[in-house]
């Protein structure tokens, strides 16, 4: 793979987002345990944002070591809410009481990315959108969540804002990209810059 862009990532969502864009790329998923890594972050008090810059780094760094001449991209997001992280919900019951408990206030989305060279950074953004619920009704959630649980039960915060969760939402400041986990105007304009991609 000497010479082309990798995604650092087997994510879905960020493969269509670079597909879309038209750029060229090969997808490696890192095999890094990040319910560990997280804990030990948090054990250290890193701050969310950091903790999705230092999981960025950690995966473009896994594959960066086995493909130096290439560029890899890493990326994360980690989702605070007064003071806690959000987690994906692993049942419906749960993704109902967390959509509840944030209802009606403010979360934040930081979203990571990290390029790797030669196994050494060379460049890194995080960037970080609000965003404010509506007081959604406990029927409308429960209904909301049993409609997309095939969609949105591998999302953090138990919701997709590219689908009808943007129905829960009243205001959103910050990136669309960003909360959709992956900054990707800053990438494609660091790309452009490097020569990797026209524009």
């Amino acid at each position: 793979m000497s010479g082309e862009l990798i995604l650092a990532s087997s994510s879905e969502v960020r493969k269509e987002l670079l597909e879309k864009s038209n750029i060229s790329f090969v997808s490696v998923k890192p095999n890094i345990d990040e319910g560990a890594v997280k804990s030990s972050l948090l054990f250290e008090n890193y701050s969310p944002r950091d903790m999705a810059d230092a999981l960025a780094e950690l995966k473009a760094s896994k594959i960066s070591l086995k493909n130096p001449d290439s560029l890899v991209l890493g990326c994360d997001q980690v989702l605070e809410f007064e003071g806690t992280l959000l987690e994906k919900p692993p049942s419906k019951n749960l993704a109902v009481q967390q959509l509840m408990k944030i209802s009606g206030k403010k979360h934040s989305a930081y979203s990571a990315a990290v390029i790797f060279e030669n196994s050494k950074p060379i460049w890194r953004f995080v960037g970080k959108a609000d965003l404010l619920l509506k007081n959604n009704s406990e029927e409308y959630i429960s209904d909301y969540v049993n409609r997309n649980w095939d969609s949105i039960k591998n999302s953090v915060a138990g919701y997709k804002i590219e689908e009808e969760g943007c129905r829960l939402f009243s205001k959103i400041n910050g990136d669309y990209f960003s909360i959709l986990g992956m900054p990707l105007l800053e990438i494609i304009n660091f790309l452009c810059i490097r020569g990797v991609i026209d524009g």
